[in-house]
């Protein structure tokens, strides 16, 4: 598989759960833009080989090279890393990871009892950054790990899938800036994740950003349909180079999975 090949299988993947973003890509096109992808994001757990490196993998195999920056968000027991591709415009890949071991008893228990349905060799899956859900999940676990960490319920739900590309606002010709492209979303009817406000960071912190809220859709938890946040679409603003990431900022971000309104 080619690094091409794989982004194209993670876009199909991830505008068949968000459907906003075909639409907001269609829209953009529509103006003449040629949208470029700034970032891709995935979700993983700290435990059993689901997390940050064996979501690495697949990426590292057609050349992703892994940074030394390191994240932390406390609040939200999370870690992350990013990788780079050498080849000119490729986007980047950010990987969180739960910290697992700093929930409560309970939900680690809760989520031990979803790993422990994983086949044997997942994690080595060459599609592991949209195998889906490997184990089966009832409302009631989900509703347990929501009211504890909305990580853990979303990855419960949703599996190993991309949770967000990311529009590249510096190589758009048609929009002056973040606040003028929030603007035409709202006005094209999408409704941004206004957490810590519509757009997070400022150009001293050498990145803007904003997104959509996640589209809902139905998902089967063990013959029972639920409509959850399923994935966004983020816009991306960088100034003097910064390739990296903030995390104050990206906190917020993961917040346009909530399944309760920011």
């Amino acid at each position: 598989m080619t690094k091409d090949e794989l982004l194209a299988r993670l876009w199909a993947d991830y505008v068949q759960m968000t459907p906003q973003a075909e639409r907001i890509h269609a829209l953009l096109g529509s103006r003449g833009e040629r949208v470029v992808n700034d970032h891709v994001a995935l979700r993983g757990l700290g435990i059993a080989d689901l997390g940050i490196a064996a979501l690495a993998r697949p990426f590292e195999a057609v050349g992703y090279v892994e940074q030394p920056a390191r994240y932390r968000f406390d609040d939200k027991k999370l870690v992350a890393r990013y990788w780079r591709h050498p080849e000119p415009g490729s986007p980047k890949v950010f990987i969180s990871e739960l910290c697992v071991g700093e929930l409560s008893a309970r939900a680690q228990a809760l989520l031990g009892e979803l790993v422990a349905q994983v086949p044997a060799d997942f994690s080595r899956r060459r599609d592991l950054p949209w195998a889906g859900r490997p184990w089966r999940v009832t409302r009631a676990i989900y509703d347990e790990l929501l009211a504890e960490s909305e990580y853990a319920a979303w990855l419960a739900a949703f599996g190993f899938r991309v949770n967000h590309f990311t529009v590249s606002v510096d190589a758009l010709a048609t929009f002056s800036g973040l606040a003028e492209l929030n603007k035409f979303l709202v006005g094209s009817g999408f409704q941004l994740n206004t957490s810590g406000g519509a757009i997070k960071g400022t150009p001293a912190d050498k990145l803007e950003q904003s997104s959509t809220r996640a589209d809902a859709i139905a998902v089967d938890l063990d013959g029972e349909r639920a409509q959850i946040p399923s994935c966004y679409y983020e816009f991306a603003k960088r100034y003097d180079g910064f390739e990296g990431f903030v995390p104050a900022s990206a906190d917020k971000i993961f917040e346009s999975t909530d399944a309760k309104p920011t």
